[in-house]
């Protein structure tokens, strides 16, 4: 990892830290663990320090997976303690979640940098379009599916939240939300998913990426732990703030400031993919 001058280091940990503060907010905020916002500030900032274009999503996905792990304590605990986590969801959505990481990471460690970014991109892009256009009240159903049916759901969160470095709210909330459950106990539930995710998927991320970095110039696999400790410093103190200010505010906002997000994030990843 090249730095260059100290000025380029100072400058550096200044957007680091710029990008965990936003990050911690996001995260308390919408229950996403922070990743929405980790992944591309990161992804733009890793080509100035010598990180491969191959490597550059890889690396990006890794260290947010490993920033996610203390956010989503801080976010979990300060919506805990609200009351608002369904235990009952979380204890059926937790094996599938956990299965669903596994099978994502295995196959993240198996594609082309590109792939990440259009997985991530389009994913973020439908997640955008609903929760901007569905219309207020839509759903599918008026309750979660039966077992086999949240299975897959679980699955489905899980292995697409790993291969795009994120928490368990940019599909969890959404895909929650849609079978009726409010809002605000979507996204402290899905703040717990987010370290059910993180946690194997970081390690997954730090184990396959063992052979392409080295330790000694600032990395742990695909983690770059400069980054990764700059940004979990400050998004774990700023993530119950952010949960703060999700429990003052109505439904209808939060929706929209979750899609907002998701949309500029899709359209800047889009470009830099194609």
């Amino acid at each position: 990892m090249d730095l260059g001058t100290w000025q380029d280091l100072l400058a550096l940990a200044a957007v680091l830290g710029a990008c965990g503060a936003v990050a911690g907010v996001v995260a308390g905020l919408l229950g996403v663990g922070g990743g929405i916002v980790i992944v591309p500030v990161l992804f733009e900032m890793l080509p100035f320090v010598g990180v491969p274009e191959a490597l550059r999503m890889h690396v990006a996905v890794g260290t947010s997976l490993a920033v996610i792990i203390p956010t989503s304590i801080s976010s979990a605990r300060a919506h805990y303690r609200r009351g608002a986590v369904d235990t009952g969801t979380l204890r059926t959505l937790a094996p599938s979640v956990f299965a669903g990481v596994i099978t994502g990471t295995l196959l993240a460690a198996f594609v082309a940098g590109a792939v990440l970014t259009i997985v991530f991109a389009t994913v973020a892009l439908l997640v955008a379009g609903n929760m901007l256009l569905r219309p207020e009240g839509a759903r599918l159903a008026d309750k979660l599916p039966g077992a086999v049916g949240q299975s897959a759901l679980g699955l489905f969160i899980g292995g697409v939240s790993v291969v795009m470095g994120i928490g368990g709210g940019t599909v969890g909330v959404p895909l929650l939300s849609l079978f009726n459950m409010p809002i605000h106990r979507a996204v402290a539930t899905a703040s717990v998913l987010g370290l059910i995710i993180s946690v194997p998927g970081g390690i997954g991320f730090v184990l396959s990426g063992w052979s392409q970095t080295a330790f000694a110039d600032g990395y742990l696999g695909y983690v770059l732990l400069p980054g990764a400790a700059i940004i979990a410093l400050l998004s774990t103190s700023l993530a119950p703030v952010g949960a703060r200010i999700a429990h003052a505010l109505p439904s209808v906002w939060l929706r929209r400031a979750f899609g907002l997000f998701l949309l500029i994030t899709a359209v800047r990843l889009y470009t830099s993919a194609f």
